[in-house]
């Protein structure tokens, strides 16, 4: 079974338990307005381009056979000749340009995944599969999955909920550990910041719950989206309400991918959004402490 991947994240102590190995898939249904990682909504090959990084070698240019490369100071691509076959990544002496998405075998996975086993057996760690969204791959998600727990890991799953209900179900046979996001409560504003409807999240959040699996909660704080006294109101109701919810994690919003937007010629949509303060999470956690919620910051 082969699948896109975007990264490979070792040592990883911010997906589940101890220390583990986390792997982002590529492509989400979701084009959350606050995404950190706009390299993994596409289900595609994209291309990123770091222009401080260019000497003007020149040397892409002449592998492009499509003619898709100029060379203005710096190299600039045209994306509607661009067939992303990755020659100019390949090429590059600086990585000034980087292929984001490959193209990997569950058994390739395995494999690299076995050299850090000490890891994972020493701190009670394992395997994270993130995104993207996992569901958007079923396919592969599910045969990792297996051949993981074949090897005896921990397995976690981090999904923002959203995808076929029996593709999860499948998975959550194989699956330790699931790493829910939650961002909002209203479907309208729901559908507004995210691109789609809640409804089958929080579905599938109750059958996760009725199957008894266990859940960590994660939910982004983005400072005048999703951070309103009834969100927080709401959300901690729905909490309170779903047996098997082990931990809450708030996740301040930041404004590190910024740079990634403007590699991939993509609008970010949040500019002028501030990151938030010691002061402002502080708060929110009170919120959810009113509410009878404990929640930890970051995670």
């Amino acid at each position: 079974m082969k699948g896109l991947i975007f990264n490979i994240q070792k040592y990883s102590i911010h997906d589940g338990p101890g220390i583990r190995t986390t792997i982002f898939l590529k492509g989400c249904p979701l084009s959350c307005s606050w995404c950190h990682n706009p390299e993994s909504q596409s289900f595609q090959k994209e291309l990123m381009q770091f222009h401080n990084r260019c000497i003007g070698c020149g040397e892409c240019i002449k592998v492009c056979s499509e003619g898709a490369l100029i060379h203005k100071n710096s190299i600039y691509r045209s994306p509607e000749l661009c067939t992303m076959c990755g020659k100019c990544a390949e090429t590059c002496c600086t990585n000034s340009i980087e292929l984001a998405g490959r193209e990997v075998s569950t058994l390739e996975l395995v494999k690299e995944l076995e050299k850090d086993v000490i890891f994972y057996d020493s701190s009670k760690g394992g395997i994270t599969i993130s995104g993207g969204e996992p569901l958007s791959q079923g396919e592969f998600t599910l045969d990792l999955l297996q051949r993981c727990k074949d090897m005896e890991f921990h397995t976690a799953v981090d999904t923002s909920g959203f995808g076929n209900t029996s593709v999860l179900m499948e998975i959550s046979k194989y699956t330790d550990l699931f790493l829910f996001d939650i961002k909002l409560m209203d479907e309208v504003l729901h559908k507004q910041y995210t691109g789609v409807s809640n409804e089958i999240i929080l579905q599938n959040l109750k059958q996760l719950s009725n199957l008894g699996k266990r859940i960590w909660i994660r939910i982004p704080i983005v400072p005048g989206i999703n951070d309103a006294e009834e969100n927080i109101a709401a959300t901690a109701k729905l909490i309170k309400t779903t047996p098997g919810i082990e931990q809450i994690n708030l996740l301040p919003y930041h404004n590190a991918a910024m740079e990634k937007y403007k590699r991939l010629h993509k609008e970010y949509q949040l500019n002028d959004l501030k990151i938030p303060a010691m002061e402002y999470m502080d708060k929110i956690v009170e919120l959810y402490r009113l509410y009878g919620i404990n929640v930890l910051i970051g995670g």
